[in-house]
């Protein structure tokens, strides 16, 4: 049989899917746009082996639409081209049964291969579907994004992960003809990281490498039999997302020679130079923030060398920063401040701009009191004067509080010099 287990068993109506709960629960997003017939544009976001691809699967047989899949690894603009005319002439076009155009791994299309989607998706001939297991706000155009609702899949559960094991046991055409017991199953969850495909593969080879038709599962059968096919990274797997996060945590934790180590185990492991370099460009900002301002300049620069220069080269430049990020000083002021910021906008929802602050632009506006009696900072000694800048309701609210280091306390002696007691730095 060479149809893999995870297609044979693969679900194709809701009812069978496993997990995503807060997506095809009762009070699901997408139960609703089922229920209703009015599948929008969407795009898939989730870790691999989280059912992106069932789920559209799926969504296409319940809302009984044309279903086109193609992938980003192997299809250019002129693939884009030849669905979306195969779409235009669906007998369904005028209907609200668009077809639904599944592109797979959508964050490894260019931006011309995305900008040929933009005409279909805008005027209706596709509802696209895309899946990705990266951040689309980097790796989906603005425009395109903004045409698609973004929906996050959660990695399965343990149970879940269990249910699948067993139904595959039970249910399969290949393996239920075996005598398969499951007397352990940690090995297996643990080597398959919560991917399902990867789980049933697992299964599949455990299983199958047996001459016996009776098959009992245990930890130590499994681990045995799978370890010479286990690779020292899969950069789309488990390791993927616990060596990037010891990765981020030695460089937060200022220990340059675990950073380096993490980053040697990801690039030799073949993990994408624009994704490690992205990661140190935002713990510039998190994690280091105004103790060294530098320290987003010198990561933004390497986002941007690296992307030019490529491999092997770019692994210095990933060394450099990476040691350089690891050995500064650390605060999260700024990370917490528009944390804060944010969740007091919705605790006080949209207040009012005062009236001295606001642009007055037009004749009736000035009429009005719109920007009288501000204050222009440059006009006063020291280019500063103690304005009032936030909403009266919330004056006096400090959100920015600079951290314990050398630059955030010089900082602090400043702020505290202009604004006396209104801040309390």
């Amino acid at each position: 049989m060479s149809t893999p287990l995870a297609e044979r068993i693969r679900p194709n109506s809701l009812k069978d899917y496993l997990s995503q709960q807060h997506l095809i629960g009762p009070k699901g997003a997408l139960s609703s746009q089922l229920a209703t017939g009015m599948i929008s544009s969407m795009i898939f976001w989730g870790p691999p082996g989280t059912g992106k691809t069932t789920l559209a699967n799926i969504i296409a047989n319940e809302s009984k639409r044309p279903f086109y899949t193609l992938s980003a690894v192997d299809s250019g603009v002129a693939a884009v081209r030849e669905v979306i005319q195969k779409a235009k002439k669906s007998d369904d076009l005028f209907s609200s049964k668009n077809p639904i155009l599944f592109i797979d791994e959508i964050h490894r299309f260019s931006k011309s291969q995305q900008d040929s989607l933009l005409g279909a998706v805008e005027k209706g001939w596709v509802t696209l579907i895309g899946a990705t297991t990266e951040n689309p706000s980097f790796e989906v155009i603005p425009a395109l994004l903004s045409r698609c609702q973004v929906y996050v899949l959660k990695p399965f559960s343990k149970s879940d992960l269990e249910t699948l094991l067993q139904r595959a046991i039970t249910e399969d055409e290949v393996l239920s003809k075996k005598k398969v017991t499951l007397e352990e199953s940690e090995a297996l969850l643990r080597l398959s990281g919560g991917d399902a495909r990867k789980l049933l593969n697992i299964l599949e080879l455990v299983v199958l490498s047996e001459e016996n038709e009776e098959v009992i599962i245990t930890n130590a059968m499994v681990t045995q039999k799978v370890q010479k096919n286990t690779v020292l990274y899969d950069k789309t797997g488990e390791q993927h997302y616990d060596i990037i996060s010891a990765f981020i945590k030695s460089i937060r934790g200022s220990d340059p020679n675990a950073a380096v180590y993490w980053l040697a185990r990801m690039i030799e492991g073949g993990e994408e130079v624009k994704f490690i370099a992205r990661r140190l460009v935002i713990l510039a900002s998190e994690d280091i923030g105004m103790a060294n301002p530098t320290a987003l300049v010198l990561a933004n620069a390497t986002f941007q060398a690296v992307n030019t220069i490529g491999y092997p080269e770019a692994r210095i430049i990933l060394s450099q920063c990476a040691v350089y990020l690891a050995t500064s000083p650390k605060s999260n002021a700024s990370y917490k401040a528009i944390k804060q910021a944010q969740q007091l906008v919705k605790q006080t929802g949209d207040l009012s701009v005062p009236l001295s602050i606001r642009n007055a632009p037009t004749k009736l506006m000035k009429e009005l009191g719109y920007g009288k009696d501000y204050e222009y900072a440059h006009d006063y000694e020291g280019n500063f004067v103690p304005h009032e800048f936030l909403p009266e309701e919330i004056s006096g609210t400090k959100l920015y509080d600079p951290g314990n280091n050398k630059r955030e306390s010089s900082l602090r002696n400043y702020l505290s010099q202009l604004w006396g007691d209104k801040y309390n730095y």
